[in-house]
This record gives C-alpha cells, sequence and structure tokens, in this order.
C-alpha cells in the first residue's frame, strides 16, 4: 500500500506564500515601468507622442508612395514574372524522365568527388590564403579595374541589344535552319552511337593493353628522379646563388638607366618646351 505523503508544515506554507508575493510584486513592478515608458512615449503633452506619431505617418506615407510609384510596381511586377518563369520552367524539368539518370550521374559524381576534395583540401587553403593576400595587396588597382570592366559591359551592351534584335527578327530562318539539321543529323545517331560503342571498346582495351607499361615507366622515372635528386639540389642551389650574386648587378644597371631616362627626358622637355625667358639658361648636371 502507497504511503500517503505528509502535508507541508506551516513554514513550508508561509515561504510559499512569500515567494509567490515577490514575484508577483515583481511581475507588477515591471509591468507599471513598461506602461510609464509606453505613456512617456505616446504622452501629447511633453510632444514626444505627437512627434513619434508624425515620424510614424511620415514614414508610411512615404512608405505608400514610394511603393505606389510606376518605376515599383514595374519592379514588382517583373519580380514575380520571374519567379513565375523560374516555377513553370523548373517544374516540368523535376518530374521530367531524365531527371532521374542526371540525378544519379550527380551523385555518383559527387561520392567520387569527396575524396578528390579531402585531398586537395589543404591545398585549396593555402591558395585560398594567398589569394586573399594578393587581393589586398592589389586593392588601389581594384576601383580603376572596376571603371575599366564598368566601360567594357557599357560598349558590349549595344552590341548585345543588336544581336537580341537580329535573332529576334530572324526567328523564322533561325527555326528552318534548326528544323533542316534536326531532320540531316536525326538519320545519323543511330550509326554514331554504334561507331561510339565499337570507339569505346577499342579504346578500353588500348588502355588495358598500354596500362603496365606505363606503371612500369611511370617507376622507372621515380627511381630515376630518385636517384637524381642530389643533382637536381645541387643545380638548383647554383641558379639560386648565380641570380643572388646577378641581383647587385641588375640594381646598378635598373638605377643607371633610369637615371638616364630622367636627363633625357629633361633635355628633351626644354628643348620642346622652351622657357618664356630667352635669356635665362638652365643646366642640368646628374648627380
Amino acid at each position: 500500500m502507497a504511503t500517503i505523503r505528509s502535508l507541508p508544515s506551516r513554514d513550508d506554507v508561509l515561504r510559499m506564500a512569500r515567494n509567490t508575493t515577490d514575484i508577483t510584486g515583481q511581475l507588477l513592478d515591471t509591468a507599471g515601468n513598461i506602461t510609464r515608458i509606453a505613456i512617456n512615449t505616446f504622452d501629447p503633452r511633453d510632444g514626444s507622442g505627437a512627434e513619434v506619431l508624425r515620424v510614424l505617418r511620415e514614414t508610411t506615407a512615404e512608405l505608400a508612395e514610394a511603393s505606389a510609384s510606376p518605376q515599383a510596381q514595374e519592379a514588382f511586377y517583373r519580380i514575380v514574372d520571374t519567379l513565375t518563369r523560374l516555377g513553370t520552367s523548373g517544374a516540368p524539368l523535376a518530374v521530367h524522365p531524365v531527371s532521374e539518370p542526371a540525378q544519379a550521374l550527380l551523385a555518383a559524381i559527387g561520392d567520387s568527388l569527396l575524396p578528390v576534395l579531402d585531398a586537395v583540401e589543404p591545398a585549396v587553403e593555402e591558395f585560398a590564403d594567398a589569394l586573399g593576400d594578393l587581393v589586398e595587396a592589389t586593392s588601389p588597382v581594384l576601383p580603376a579595374a572596376a571603371g575599366v570592366a564598368a566601360g567594357a559591359l557599357l560598349a558590349l551592351t549595344p552590341v548585345l541589344r543588336a544581336a537580341a534584335d537580329v535573332l529576334r527578327d530572324s526567328s523564322p530562318e533561325l527555326r528552318r535552319v534548326a528544323d533542316a539539321l534536326t531532320a540531316a543529323l536525326a538519320p545519323l545517331m543511330p550509326l554514331q552511337v554504334a561507331l561510339a560503342e565499337r570507339a569505346a571498346a577499342a579504346g578500353a582495351g588500348v588502355v588495358r593493353a598500354t596500362l603496365p607499361p606505363l606503371a612500369d615507366l611511370a617507376e622507372a622515372a621515380a627511381a630515376t628522379t630518385k636517384a637524381a635528386r642530389p643533382l637536381l639540389v645541387a643545380s638548383e642551389e647554383l641558379l639560386v646563388s648565380g641570380l643572388e650574386q646577378l641581383q647587385p648587378l641588375l640594381l646598378a644597371a635598373a638605377a643607371r638607366a633610369g637615371r638616364v631616362a630622367r636627363a633625357a627626358a629633361i633635355r628633351v622637355s626644354a628643348a620642346v618646351s622652351p622657357a618664356a625667358d630667352q635669356g635665362v639658361v638652365v643646366a642640368v648636371t646628374p648627380v
């Protein structure tokens, strides 16, 4: 037989009542603070409430005016039209019979690419870091490149529009060309399939025959490279040391060429644009 739990004592009842009263008081204080903030915000006597309501009315009116403009209505219509076209063109693709083998192909490609992605992940991370450093270093040139790209796009826009107009006007001729190509290529497709099957079988035989010699050649090349590694390291060190010795000579030659070019530019400028005062002769000697 289950035991009957003892009733709470008088002290427990008083403690629970005191806790309940404290929590109720805190809730009432919080509600009072919220009510006071709302009253102070929308109180019309000090002007703050009227100002808030005025700002809300102006914002609502500006939003309504902006959304009712012809430009906004046209933008909304174009967005809805684009979404409708995407939905109507994508829905048949999802239920088309070709979608099932396409999905199987994508799944097979994804499964086969996972080990490759895992193997190249460190290299990709290093390349991404190096590319980020390069972009950060070339950031002063990016606005100019963006301007050039924008100019090129603006220059190509009339060409694209003209091509679109020509193709739109020539749609009957394009349809005739497509029908002629389809009628000419349709009888050749079975022959092409048979030739492709024969070529695949022959290629598979060639690959099976050439893989063992290629494996032997790769092993021989690896052994040769391993044996010649000291010679390669020595040649690389010799090349690097030669470049280090040539670096001062190249820097000196570049500096001297720069001084000669500056002196020639000064003399050419003086000869092409003579000074206003013909009595003053300025002689420039390189330091």
